[in-house]
């Protein structure tokens, strides 16, 4: 395509979806895996790597800090040679985009090294807290700070880093779990053992266990001594080894929401409920809703069926609220949606944006501290904002699928994680997404 499109949108189907989806890789395991081979001794080959703008930025962090890492593109590999902790060029100004796992991780993970470093990125990541995690570095001994006159906890991050003493820190858990992460995974590159300790609720608890799962292959133990409370020996060291990336249980999210929404079965490959990622969850919810679930080992199928609103809780699946909200919008009943305050701090605000953009849909929303209720009434197409939020525009997407009318702004935001996600969408619907 020689420029950027406008809008897409597809039009409504008149039958039922069947078929089945392999998604790309984990953004979220990528992510990790990259920043432990990256630190690890010796040589980690990824695969099943997801090529986004995310995974870029990380990537490419690395390379401007003198890793040597070659990408496959072709097959999805990447081979990185570890810095064993020192990265050969000890100072960068480094473009982070709107990645927020990149931002949080980098800056913990070079703390811990010997160097001068300053972390930036667009717009947006300047008004996403990271207060939280550099106050956590600093009781490790972290010299380390926002350079952001306007909002004072946020990026840029200027990092001189002479390494991480060790010891006990805290770290609040009710803004990102990606705090917590960036703060265990850095830990093993301390002179002494680390302590972390959770203050207040942890969100997106299963994004913590995946990263200690995660740096478990690599070498690092982390002991829960308790719910809130975390231990990693120091000075450790992550080992290079071959690591296999899992495909993406946000983005499968979007392929089961079809089958809720338009009728039929859509399979998706290469995840089962034994997964490492919490958001595989989001089939059980659809369950709630009315679909049909069956799984096997490496699938997940839903089956429509007749929808019901819900009450849930969705703050350990919170990535997938852009999903269910189109759901919502085809059940019979209210949708309540609760304890996902946190979604108001990512790409955009993901509860107040995503009620404006339903209101359009002509569902009543009740907007409240916490997430959202959705009351399906008379619905109607709109062209609907993305907010630049690749959430946004794979979620609301789904709308299209049965309500007339309905376009989607700037669709190739959907580029940070699933770069073909409408095309993919187009092939499981056997239609061509149509770009404007």
């Amino acid at each position: 395509m020689k420029h950027s499109p406008s809008f897409v949108h597809f039009e409504p189907l008149s039958a039922p979806v069947h078929g089945s989806v392999r998604v790309p890789g984990s953004k979220s395991i990528t992510n990790r895996a990259v920043l432990c081979a990256a630190m690890a001794r010796g040589k980690s080959r990824l695969s099943g790597v997801l090529d986004s703008e995310d995974t870029q930025v990380m990537v490419e962090a690395w390379r401007q800090l003198g890793l040597s890492i070659d990408w496959d593109r072709e097959s999805a590999l990447l081979t990185i040679d570890g810095c064993s902790g020192s990265p050969p060029q000890p100072f960068g100004d480094l473009f982070i985009a709107n990645s927020g796992t990149s931002i949080r991780f980098l800056t913990a993970a070079l703390a811990a090294t010997h160097g001068d470093y300053r972390l930036d990125g667009v717009q947006r990541m300047r008004q996403r807290p990271i207060e939280d995690l550099l106050v956590g570095l600093r009781s490790l001994g972290a010299d380390v700070g926002s350079e952001n006159q306007t909002h004072s906890n946020c990026p840029p991050v200027r990092i001189r880093a002479r390494g991480l003493q060790g010891g006990l820190t805290e770290v609040a858990g009710d803004i990102s779990s990606q705090f917590l992460s960036g703060l265990l995974m850095a830990a093993p590159y301390a002179q002494h053992d680390v302590t972390i300790r959770v203050r207040g609720e942890l969100v997106s608890r299963p994004y913590v266990d995946m990263t200690i799962r995660v740096m478990e292959s690599f070498g690092i133990e982390v002991e829960e001594q308790a719910e809130d409370l975390y231990s990693i020996r120091a000075p450790r060291t992550y080992r290079g080894m071959d690591y296999s990336i899992e495909p993406d249980a946000s983005a499968a999210s979007y392929f089961w929401a079809i089958a809720a929404i338009a009728g039929g079965s859509v399979r998706v490959e290469g995840l089962d409920f034994t997964s490492m990622q919490g958001d595989v969850e989001f089939a059980r919810v659809l369950e709630r809703m009315g679909c049909s679930v069956v799984s096997g080992e490496g699938w997940i199928e839903v089956s429509g069926g007749t929808l019901h609103g819900i009450d849930i809780d969705m703050n350990k699946i919170s990535d997938t609220v852009q999903t269910i909200a189109p759901v919502a919008l085809f059940a019979e009943g209210p949708t309540r949606i609760r304890g996902v305050a946190h979604n108001r701090h990512k790409e955009t605000d993901r509860i107040s944006d995503l009620a404006c953009e339903l209101r359009k849909l002509g569902a009543e929303i009740i907007e409240h501290p916490d997430g959202l209720t959705i009351t399906p009434r008379s619905l109607r197409g709109a062209t609907l904002e993305t907010y630049r939020d690749h959430r946004m525009a794979m979620g609301l997407s789904l709308v299209g699928l049965r309500l007339a009318g309905t376009k989607i702004q700037d669709p190739r935001c959907t580029g940070k994680t699933f770069p073909d996600f409408f095309e993919v969408v187009g092939q499981l619907i056997g239609q061509s997404p149509r770009y404007e």
